[in-house]
């Protein structure tokens, strides 16, 4: 019989989030720091919307690139909030959350062979949509050390004549870690130069503690060679309605479109309506219920890295998402150990750093989207677990 999987889908590691999780799963009495989904529901107006855009029958398609009326909203919100001015409705496409829009747009932009720089470490997706794409995933490592952020020493040094694009994915999961303007805007003349496509992934852009966030599409030098994707799962508190969008000029947009329309066709209609809401209820900020998440977001964030810094592990103060990504090094022990230790020992599960590049390979990444009580118990037991295995 023929082997009937492709190679590319055989030589694409599983999730090491998933892998690890379903671990930890089978176990009784776990504390989870693990998943990156907002403790909070859906605000009430938002689900309101998508109940009573049910109610009024509309369970159809609508057009591939989705509701005119949302699209003009997210232009018109990136304008306003970000100063981001180069994508108007056209240049939109409402997704399958941003995952859809990441898978697409790289499938988009990729051919054969073409390198894609992904920053070390990063989001566990970006890499197997690479080679799912045909391309090569190149890693740009980073380092806890400056914040995690890309500079232009590194940047350099990964490139070649085959580079094509660079994911740019700040904030961070799962460091935690921003771009400042003045950071961006010491990379921008290195991906003018060497021609490079930039697909900025903003799907935290709401969750930045220090000010706002700075998007790669609002320099006027990177016109026509950025994709900006953006979605509703984080800022809204809305994983499971699956609704993103992602944004590009004329021609890599019509190339997105085709993919998305034999794909998936369009993003369901009842969660459009409740995004439509989720953006013309935040308008100005207004919308209290997001302002109140980040807040209480804020105030866990504070509480990790205070707790961590405290039990004597080196650790990165985050500055955007909802993570916190602590070295283990003075443990003696790389991130997989130590987090197969603690969930057998003190029944908490965290992430390897591991999952999100070789340059996590020390560090343990823990999500603060949980109830503080919890926050408060698991780091109880993870000091107390740090306690007996640090080196003397």
């Amino acid at each position: 019989m023929k082997d009937f999987v492709s190679k590319r889908a055989e030589e694409i590691k599983p999730s090491g989030i998933r892998k690890f999780f379903d671990i930890a799963s089978r176990e009784k009495d776990v504390i989870s720091l693990g998943v990156g989904e907002p403790d909070f529901i859906t605000p009430w107006e938002v689900r309101d919307a998508g109940i009573q855009a049910i109610k009024k029958g509309y369970t159809q398609y609508t057009s591939n690139v989705g509701l005119p009326s949302l699209r003009k909203e997210i232009s018109e919100y990136l304008k306003c909030r970000y100063n981001v001015k180069c994508f108007s409705a056209d240049n939109i496409i409402m997704t399958i959350g941003a995952s859809e829009a990441i898978d697409a747009t790289l499938r988009a932009v990729t051919d054969d062979g073409d390198e894609i720089l992904i920053p070390d470490p990063s989001y566990v997706s970006y890499a197997p949509c690479v080679t799912l794409a045909g391309g090569v995933p190149v890693s740009l490592p980073c380092s806890g050390d400056n914040g995690f952020i890309i500079t232009p020493d590194n940047l350099k040094k990964c490139i070649t004549k085959k580079t094509k694009a660079l994911v740019f994915p700040y904030p961070n999961n799962p460091t935690g870690g921003i771009m400042t303007k003045e950071d961006i805007e010491k990379i921008i003349p290195i991906l003018v130069e060497n021609d490079i496509l930039v697909i900025t992934d903003e799907i935290y852009a709401e969750l930045c503690y220090e000010g706002k966030n700075v998007s790669m599409a609002s320099f006027e030098e990177m016109k026509g060679r950025v994709v900006l994707i953006g979605g509703f799962s984080k800022s809204f508190a809305m994983t499971g309605w699956r609704i993103g969008f992602v944004c590009a000029d004329d021609r890599i947009i019509g190339a997105i479109r085709k993919i998305h329309q034999y794909t998936t066709i369009c993003a369901p209609i009842f969660s459009q309506y409740a995004a439509l809401t989720a953006l013309t209820s935040g308008k100005n900020d207004n919308y209290q219920t997001v302002n109140d998440m980040k807040e209480e977001y804020d105030r866990r964030r504070k509480f990790m890295y205070k707790s961590f810094i405290d039990m004597g592990l080196n650790c990165f103060e985050p500055k955007g998402a909802f993570y916190i990504f602590p070295s283990v090094e003075n443990t003696g022990m790389d991130g997989d150990t130590f987090a197969n230790l603690l969930l057998k020992e003190e029944k908490i599960a965290v992430v390897p750093g591991s999952a999100f590049g070789e340059s996590g390979k020390n560090f343990i990444r823990c999500s603060y989207a949980y109830a503080l009580s919890d926050l408060v118990k698991a780091m109880k037991k993870i000091g107390a677990f740090v306690e007996r295995h640090k080196l003397k």
